[in-house]
């Protein structure tokens, strides 16, 4: 059932938070055995246990590519979306059951799953298609006030001498069946350009979360804008930007978030590696101020590198008028580390995306539910993570 909020109510909402910011076939899961209890950074937290989803079909569609997830309070059911661009089935999102309790994590079992689809009523096509449309889907929220789903995606950059691509990131919502239903404005410092603007190829729109009771869309840029200054490296790390607009769209305010540098050197040197940010939940739904971001990093010949910081906006600089920050004197957000996975006894830490709050624990505690992008690759392995944040 939908709830209808008088637009007063919307407005005032708005208002409240600009100036709180202004002030500053079911597929069933394999089992990893979990201890009690493990130690965070800053504040208790502990490992309740992991479920590796194996590889296969459900309802006709490969199961892999999980860089969101999401809980519906209404349900208790989940939401996951698949990056899949459409080059193995159309652009699509899950729904399963997780259980979880402060015993730890039970069975993950996939209940449903449809296609995105573009406001003409049809699935959104393979980059192959050439068509401008295509859609790199990479997070996925529960609208609280009407139960949609609202999703992020990275668009796509290719400057070449033989072709140029540009496809803004965008934020868009679908109903639950999938089909369009709204897109919000991408900030003019995101979309993508030719000449060295907007974001990076693959380190567009990836973190998303509703804050403030619904009225605020949080968004993150995995990798800092070709603007802003260069991608984090084994020596230094980077800045990239959360967005804070309306649930309409308007743009509130933008903040410099400080990317920690690449944990390692790649072996062999001068091979790919990489850090950014692949998550960003709100710590409280009424808070429009204190985040959880997910930092994802890799580096070949070495692995992944998952660490979970608390950032508060207060303080730092509204550089939503900043069309480069690069050189700006600026103050940053401020972060703290909550968690590394490193510290957790996974059977592996692979590329963890997803991060979404699950249901209270008797013992006050509130569970933290993470899900690993394989990338469909037989290497890697698609991880559900419960942990218990006190």
């Amino acid at each position: 059932m939908r709830t209808r909020v008088p637009a007063s109510a919307v407005v005032a909402a708005a208002v409240l938070a600009a100036a709180l910011l202004t002030a500053a076939t079911p597929a069933t899961a394999t089992t990893a055995a979990a201890p009690e209890s493990a130690a965070g950074h800053g504040q208790h937290v502990r490992f309740l246990g992991e479920r590796i989803i194996p590889p296969g079909t459900f309802e006709g569609t490969t199961v892999g590519g999980l860089s969101g997830i999401d809980r519906d309070p209404r349900t208790g059911r989940y939401v996951l979306i698949c990056d899949d661009r459409s080059a193995l089935q159309p652009a699509r999102f899950y729904t399963a059951d997780i259980e979880v309790s402060r015993h730890g994590l039970g069975a993950v079992t996939l209940t449903g799953t449809r296609p995105f689809l573009r406001p003409d009523g049809t699935p959104y096509p393979p980059l192959s298609a050439n068509d401008g449309t295509t859609v790199d889907p990479e997070d996925i929220r529960v609208d609280p006030w009407t139960g949609d789903y609202t999703w992020s995606q990275e668009g796509e950059r290719i400057v070449s001498p033989e072709q140029t691509v540009l496809i803004d990131p965008s934020v868009q919502t679908a109903r639950r069946d999938g089909s369009f239903r709204r897109a919000l404005p991408t900030p003019a410092v995101e979309r993508m350009s030719a000449e060295n603007r907007g974001t990076r190829q693959n380190q567009g729109l990836e973190g998303l979360t509703y804050a403030a009771g619904g009225t605020l869309v949080v968004s993150a840029v995995e990798g800092a804008l070709l603007q802003d200054g260069p991608e984090a490296t084994p020596e230094q790390g980077t800045l990239s930007r959360i967005t804070v607009q309306t649930r309409s769209g308007r743009l509130l305010a933008q903040y410099a978030y400080p990317q920690e540098p690449v944990f390692a050197q790649p072996n062999p040197p001068g091979s790919f590696r990489v850090n950014g940010v692949a998550a960003i939940l709100a710590v409280h739904p009424a808070d429009p101020r204190r985040y959880l971001v997910l930092e994802r990093s890799f580096v070949t010949g070495v692995g992944n590198k998952i660490r979970i910081f608390e950032v508060d906006l207060r303080g730092a600089t509204n550089i939503a008028r900043h069309d480069s920050i690069a050189g700006a004197d600026i103050e940053p957000v401020r972060k703290k580390l909550v968690a590394d996975l490193a510290d957790f006894p996974l059977s592996t830490v692979d590329n963890v995306e997803g991060m979404t709050w699950g249901p209270k624990l008797p013992t006050g505690e509130r569970t933290l539910l993470l899900v690993s992008d394989d990338n469909f690759a037989a290497t890697q392995v698609t991880q559900v993570i419960a942990l218990a944040v006190r």
